[in-house]
C-alpha cells in the first residue's frame, strides 16, 4: 500500500495556539520519525536528565542553551544542530536571557523515554 500526504493542523499538535510546543509521533502517519517542539521562556528550564533507545536531534530555533550529553557539557545557539546518540544520558535547559525554542527528531515511530534524575 502507498504511503499519501497528510496534513496535520496545528490544534492537533500544539498545546497553545501561539508557541511552539507539543509534539507528534510518526507512527499515525507510518513513518519512522517523531517530533518535539520545545520552548520556554524560564531560564534554567528544560527536560530532566533521560535517555531514549533511538538517536535524537536537536535544531535549536532561537536562543541558547545548556547541554548535558553524557558526561559533556557545551553551550548551542540559535542555528546550530546537535545529534544525540541512542542510549546516552542527555538533558538541556534555557540559558536565556530570552525564550529557547527548539526542534527535537526523535528517530522512532513513537516516543520512548527513561528518566535518570
Amino acid at each position: 500500500m502507498q504511503k499519501q500526504a497528510a496534513i496535520l493542523k496545528r490544534t492537533e499538535w500544539a498545546e497553545k495556539p501561539d508557541v511552539w510546543h507539543g509534539e507528534f509521533e510518526g507512527k499515525h502517519f507510518g513513518t519512522n520519525v517523531s517530533v518535539m517542539f520545545y520552548t520556554t521562556e524560564h531560564i534554567g528550564r528544560g527536560p530532566r536528565l533521560h535517555k531514549h533507545p533511538y538517536d535524537e536531534i536537536f535544531i535549536i530555533r532561537q536562543g541558547r542553551a545548556l547541554f548535558t550529553v553524557d558526561d559533556r557539557q557545551f553551550e548551542a545557539v540559535a542555528g546550530q544542530i546537535i545529534f544525540g546518540p541512542a542510549n546516552i544520558p542527555h538533558k538541556y535547559v534555557n540559558l536565556g536571557p530570552h525564550n529557547l525554542e527548539m526542534t527535537d527528531i526523535h528517530v522512532t515511530d513513537k516516543f520512548e523515554q527513561e528518566n535518570l534524575d
